[in-house]
This record gives structure tokens, sequence and C-alpha cells, in this order.
């Protein structure tokens, strides 16, 4: 079967690209140009014709790449056309009318490069990435896997696996035959440098699925602080209702920004304080559940009337900043108590010092999350395979130690199978679809 799709954005642009691939991409091209095939890999001009009258639907560039050497690994095609809607339909029209043609489906074309080995499980899923990637550090992020140092490494793990499980076979093979002192050394202490290696992957604070999902911000601290100021400044338009009424806010509001390179979503809570108010209650419950499970708290009180309170001090304690509202009504110095704390002194009435709140924002952020090393892990999938890798080593080296070498195998097995299904080693279409779904149709 062949598919083709549009692979640029929709609607109105200078340019749309119609890719195609499959057996038929030739006979397409032919259909459409009224020519021979032009030179591989060279972009050439030509008319762009209704099949069936040969009427000019557009004038466009073709450019051929025969398979193997493609993107999907088949017989390929893109026609740039000019970007209008009656354009790209008027040609997806014509390829449909030929035999075997048909509309592909998202992240079908990525799909075929994987089945093709043109690229494997994890550079697929950074493609996805890259294409979704909203900020700069989203962008470096996904081009840090696309480059394949994560690939290199899980397939470098699981090919020292298959080394060992390659002696134990070979004993369970031939009981009779007793396994070389150095290879039982070498069988235990690969496998155990295997599992530490993976154990230093896993104990990565999830950097990776952060960036790629966003960072996470409460802005919490007493009513009539400034808390939704706070956040419809960041945001930079009307997100929360802001009012001198105390207890207006009383529902969790998120609000997904680009903080200058940083995808963060930030979190606009109910104003906490004793209220016999039932709903305002569990607003107050739903707005200390964020800060418990934030990346960084915005702890905002009003510089006039600053109580560092029990549960101010357990919000301040990790990965929160003191933003001190209102600071151009303070007539006084800053108790010690409070100069002491991780914080930073703004009036957002007056404009004032937010911008060194929001560097203060990404110096907490980038220390805490941005990481330098190579291996990453983006996906939860790509974290549970991992587990279950370690889990297994463990109980090798258990079952190991007693000599039951048939079990030992199987965990062995199972360890290395978890490690391939990461970059797609072994059959994995089962979670294909959860992965290519989420591509758009043309890539």
């Amino acid at each position: 079967m062949t598919i083709y799709a549009l692979s640029t954005g929709p609607g109105i642009s200078g340019v749309a690209i119609i890719r195609i691939s499959g057996p038929k991409a030739s006979q397409v091209v032919k259909k459409l140009t009224l020519k021979k095939m032009p030179e591989p890999r060279v972009a050439t001009l030509t008319e762009i014709n209704n099949i069936n009258t040969s009427e000019l639907i557009d004038e466009g560039i073709i450019i051929w790449f025969p398979g193997p050497q493609s993107y999907t690994g088949e017989d390929m095609a893109e026609i740039h056309v000019h970007g209008g809607k009656a354009v790209v339909l008027a040609v997806q029209n014509e390829i449909e009318k030929i035999k075997n043609c048909r509309l592909a489906e998202p992240g079908e074309f990525t799909k075929l490069a994987f089945q093709n080995g043109k690229i494997n499980l994890l550079k697929a899923e950074s493609v996805a990435d890259l294409i979704s990637a909203e900020t700069e550090i989203q962008r470096l992020q996904a081009i840090k896997i696309m480059k394949g140092k994560s690939s290199v490494k899980f397939n470098e793990l699981r090919e020292r696996l298959l080394k060992l499980l390659s002696f134990i076979e070979a004993k369970i093979d031939f009981p009779e035959e007793e396994l070389p002192d150095e290879n039982i050394k070498k069988i235990k202490k690969d496998s155990t440098e295997v599992l530490n290696e993976i154990n230093k992957i896993l104990n990565d604070q999830k950097v990776g699925e952060i960036i790629r999902e966003g960072f996470k911000i409460a802005i919490v601290g007493p009513t009539n602080a400034g808390k939704s100021s706070l956040l419809n400044y960041l945001s930079n338009r009307e997100a929360a209702i802001v009012s001198e009424i105390a207890g207006t806010t009383r529902d969790v509001i998120e609000v997904h920004l680009n903080l200058e390179g940083y995808p963060v979503i930030i979190s606009d809570t109910a104003g906490i304080r004793d209220s016999k108010d039932e709903i305002e209650k569990k607003g107050i419950k739903l707005s200390l559940d964020k800060a418990e499970n934030a990346d960084l708290k915005l702890v905002v009180v009003e510089a006039k009337n600053i109580e560092i309170s029990s549960f101010l001090t357990d919000l301040l304690k990790n990965d929160a900043i003191l933003v001190i509202n209102k600071s151009d009504l303070l007539k006084d110095k800053l108790s010690h108590e409070v100069a002491k704390l991780d914080h930073v002194l703004i009036s957002l009435k007056e404009n004032l010092n937010i911008d060194e709140l929001i560097s203060k924002m990404k110096d907490n952020l980038k220390k805490k999350f941005v990481s330098e090393e190579d291996i990453l892990i983006t996906r939860e999938r790509h974290r549970q395979h991992l587990v279950q890798c370690a889990n297994h080593l463990k109980n090798f080296s258990e079952k190991n130690d007693k000599k039951d070498f048939d079990k030992a195998a199987e965990d062995l097995r199972l360890a290395t199978r978890h490690l391939g299904m990461i970059v797609g080693k072994v059959d994995v279409e089962e979670i294909l679809g959860s992965i290519f779904n989420d591509f758009c149709i043309g890539k």
C-alpha cells in the first residue's frame, strides 16, 4: 500500500508539502507530471496536472527519494505546491484516484521508518517531541535524544546482558560442564555493574519527563496576598478573577506558559486560611496538595502583614521562594526571621522587581532540573522498563548466588527484554499505536 499526506501544517501557507511513500510513489509522480522520473534528491520544477484531463493544477517542485535511501526506507516523493487549501485538496484528490493509494494515518511515515530499520523507537519518539517542542529547553532535549547517545547506552547494556546470558545458557545446555571461575566472576561483576548503571539513570529526579511535560509551579499563600494578580501578570492575560473579597479563588487555575524558554505549568490556588465554608475548605486542601506536588512553590504574602505561620514555614522548607508583594507599602525593614529566607520583594501594582522574581524562578528550576547528562528518560514507558530491568537483575543476582541457573537465566532474559523494549529490539507491536498516534498525519 502507498500512503500520502500533507506534511506541512494545515491552513494557508506559502508552500505546502505533500509526502508520498510506497511502491506506487513513482507512478504517482509520473501520472501527475506526465513526465519521466526526475533525478533522485534533486528539486525539479514541474507542472502538476489532473490525471484524467491533463488540466494544470499548479506549478511545483518534485523531490524523488528512491528506497531504501529515504526517510521511510521505501520509495518516497515530496510534492511542493502553493499552500492554498484548494491546491492541496486538488492534488490529494488526484493521488486518491490511483489504485492502492490511501491517506496516511497519524505517525505512519515515522512508523514505516522504524519498521524498515531506519530509526529506533527512541529516535521516533524524539521526532515527535521535536515537532511538539514549544520552548528552547524542550527542543534541546529532543535533539539530545535524537543524536542517539541514549540508544547507544541502552543497546550497550543490553549487549552486556546478552553476553552473560550466553554463559548461563551454555551451562544449562551442557550441565556436565563446569563454568570456569573467571566466567562466574564475570557474570556477577558485569550484572552488578549494569544494575548500578541503570539505578544511576533512574536516579534523575525525572528531569527528562518534567522538561517534556512542563515544570509545575504552584502559587500559594494566604488570601488577598496577590496570588491571582501574579498569575495574570506572568500569563499576560486575565486568567484568574481578581477581587478584594477574601476567598475569591476557590479552585485551582492552571496556565501553561513559556517562561523565557522554560515550559511551565503555573497553578493559582485558593488562599489558605481558617474557614468554615465547606467549598472553600476543599479549595484549601487542593491548594496544599498542589503545593506538595509542585517542582517550585511561590509563597505569596503581603509586605505590610507578614506572618510566618507554621503552615507557611512548612511550605517554605523545600523548593520555595517567598514572594513579598505590595513592597511599595513596606515602611520598616524585614525582620531577621523573614530576611534569612529565600525571598524577593515585588509590587505588582507598581511593577517592581518582577524581572528579579522571574530570574530567581529560572535559576531555581535550572539548578534543580536542567541536566547536562546525555542519557535521559523522557517518558514513563522508558522508566517502567528500566525499573523492571533493575528488579529482574536483583532477582538474578540472588538466584545466581544460589547457583539456581535455570531460574536465574529467566530473570536475565526478562531484564534483557525490558532494555530491548526501550529501543525496539524486540516485538513491540503492542506499544506502537500509543507512540505513533501522537504524531501529526504527515509525519
